[in-house]
């Protein structure tokens, strides 16, 4: 198994993620597109020892960008949305 920083890219803070971790002990990661359920439940485990309970994923398209002299292809990427234990919490501020 990669180190949990390979394959936890980033957190998503969004309004909509933002509430989900209050309500519903959810947190959303950008993740590597190659990495399984199982890959992202180890590496949240291993980085922030926590429980976790469930995870989503979704592959999220890469669209196009418009600039001046032409259009730029934006990258294909991976979302994983992660249940926690109840009465745990990681700490991404």
């Amino acid at each position: 198994m990669l180190e949990p920083h390979y394959i936890l890219r980033r957190p998503l803070l969004t309004e909509k993620s933002t509430q989900a971790m209050e309500s519903a002990n959810m947190y959303t990661f950008e993740v590597d597109r190659r990495a399984s359920k199982r890959d992202i439940k180890a590496a949240v485990e291993k980085a922030f020892g926590v429980t976790v309970e469930k995870v989503n994923t979704q592959n999220r398209k890469g669209g196009s960008r418009r600039f001046r002299y032409g259009t730029v292809e934006a990258g294909e990427w991976k979302r994983a949305t992660v249940r926690i234990a109840e009465g745990q919490k990681i700490d991404l501020f």
